[in-house]
């Protein structure tokens, strides 16, 4: 029976899991990047994630890994499960969050709905792209990138100059016309149960989700569900799995992006649902029976709070905010920068969205008085 689980990275996911953790019953400890990491709370290591030697025996102290980022080398992962190590989700799925090329071959392979894409190794191949696809194209580094980073708009081969001179393969795709993006949270453990949340709608600043509907108004709350549920079975993924999705003016759905533990699209739960997906991602990767996702209201929405400059924390103003009532105000511990995720809002409401959202924002522009 799994009981310690051990959190690779100390960002606030690390951070949300600690309270459903001893809820559970389970231990939690966590691998942080530095004393300072949101997750301090819970720190039991600090060090390198990219040494084998350092998270192996972070490893020896816990019964299964997991991750609050995506980022650990896969030599590291292979490794540690070759020595009999427990890592959920596997080095096999996670492969396919780090790595967008290796995610568009296998989703293409599985015949789940993907945006025309390509692999570009040349200024050729990348103007054949361009012709193709109406003369303008999604250009992205195929690992490393998040929140905006890593991915560029081009509409000429000179676009792209830096980076075809650096030799390494690029992802480009169509420019999606889109109204709006999607995102469809699931979780399945390690015995195969599958269960998810309803599709949420997500609304991007500058590359940076800036808020959460819940449910997403007038969804395919099906199709979004079924290809979540056939992306976590034929990727094997295990924890907590969020499909980023695209939809068009005529409602079909398109894949854009995956991550492979809690997502920012999901905050919403920890309030919204009956079980959020911090603890359903504990219960999945310790092979717990997964919990109901049933929301406890009819809707929710959920804002997050964006560093405004290098000194604002959003705390000091909390004496005026925590008067507004229904707003519920989550704090991730780091110190202020200009554009980092410091915390976020959530409102629930049993009559619309509309009435949902003013309360986020009430509480959200008390704390940038």
């Amino acid at each position: 029976m799994i009981k310690t689980i051990g959190v690779i990275g100390g960002g606030q996911l690390a951070r949300m899991m600690i309270t459903p953790a001893q809820e559970l019953g389970l231990t939690l400890k966590v691998f942080a990047e530095s004393e300072e990491s949101s997750a301090s709370l819970a720190a039991t290591s600090i060090g390198d994630y990219t040494a084998y030697e350092t998270v192996r025996n972070f490893a020896e102290t816990v019964d299964v890994i997991t991750f609050d980022h995506e980022h650990v080398p896969l030599t590291v992962l292979e490794k540690l499960e070759a020595e009999g190590f427990k890592v959920q989700p596997s080095s096999s799925a996670l492969r396919f969050a780090q790595n967008k090329l290796s995610m568009r071959k296998k989703l293409s392979e599985l015949g789940l709905p993907v945006p025309a894409w390509a692999e570009i190794n040349s200024a050729a191949e990348l103007q054949n792209f361009l012709v193709e696809h109406g003369g303008v194209a999604v250009l992205k580094t195929p690992t490393g990138g998040y929140d905006g980073k890593g991915v560029m708009i081009v509409r000429s081969v000179e676009d792209a100059a830096e980076w075809l001179a650096q030799g390494r393969p690029l992802l480009a795709e169509e420019k999606v016309e889109f109204v709006r993006e999607l995102a469809q949270l699931s979780a399945r453990n390690i015995s195969g149960q599958w269960s998810s949340w309803t599709v949420v709608q997500t609304v991007q600043v500058d590359g940076v989700c800036s808020e959460v509907l819940s449910p997403a108004p007038n969804a395919d709350a099906t199709g979004a569900a079924i290809i979540a549920k056939r992306i976590a079975e034929g990727l094997g993924v295990t924890g907590v799995l969020a499909v980023e999705l695209f939809e068009t003016s005529d409602g079909t759905l398109l894949i854009n992006e995956l991550a492979m533990r809690p997502h920012n699209s999901g905050h919403f739960s920890i309030e919204g649902s009956i079980t959020s997906q911090f603890e359903q991602h504990l219960r999945a990767v310790a092979d717990l029976p997964l919990g109901d996702t049933k929301p406890t209201a009819n809707f929710a929405v959920m804002l997050n709070l964006l560093g405004v400059d290098d000194n604002h924390t959003f705390i000091e103003h909390y004496p005026q905010a925590l008067k507004i009532s229904g707003a519920h105000f989550h704090t991730y511990g780091k110190s202020a920068r200009k554009g980092r995720k410091m915390g976020h809002i959530t409102a629930l409401s049993a009559n619309s969205i509309q009435e949902a959202r003013q309360i986020a924002v009430r509480a959200k522009e008390a704390l940038h008085a």
